[in-house]
């Protein structure tokens, strides 16, 4: 199907820029991914996007997975409550000393616990520990309801707006082939 979507890009220029969020109610672990996992990349990109039509990456093989996890700009990092997987973010450094967030999300059921501006933050603040001067974000109207206020309530300021027609699956995929939709 054809749909209209907007993609919202945004950028903080300075560290001073970011605002963090409240420490929230539940602890919250981040550590990196020290080696390349394209299982655990992909779980992730599935688990936290299959229900906004993350679907660029699905076709991927596990080569092509490692080979672009295993770049030195790549990182992975994931977010855990008592030993339970909640959420993750992936960096990657760019020209001019940019940092992008390339995805970033929460397992849904981790959704509305006031977990995504702590881990959010957790993800800014890496950005700029790698020496960025650049830290910027994209968004679209595809993506979950909270994506575009959470970024800017972090301090995101956005430098572009586009909408172009693009061509969907009549659904999202969900997490794995054959899952019921959950939003």
């Amino acid at each position: 199907m054809k749909q209209l979507v907007t993609t919202y890009s945004l950028e903080m220029l300075s560290r001073d820029e970011l605002r963090p969020a409240h420490p929230p109610a539940l602890a919250l672990e981040i550590h990196p991914v020290v080696r390349p996992s394209p299982e655990l990349s992909r779980f992730f990109y599935t688990a936290v996007g299959g229900d906004y039509y993350w679907i660029d990456r699905l076709s991927w093989t596990y080569a092509q997975w490692l080979d672009y996890l295993g770049r030195p700009e790549v990182e992975t990092w994931i977010g855990s409550h008592a030993g339970v997987l909640v959420g993750y973010f992936e960096l990657e450094r760019q020209a001019e000393d940019a940092v992008e967030i390339v995805y970033f999300g929460l397992l849904p059921q981790w959704i509305g616990r006031g977990l995504g501006g702590a881990l959010l933050t957790a993800a800014i603040e890496r950005a700029w520990q790698s020496g960025a001067r650049r830290v910027w974000v994209h968004t679209c109207s595809l993506d979950g309801p909270a994506a575009l206020a959470n970024y800017q309530a972090r301090g995101f300021r956005q430098f572009r707006e586009e909408t172009a027609e693009v061509d969907l699956p009549d659904s999202p995929p969900g997490p794995w082939p054959g899952s019921e939709r959950r939003i």
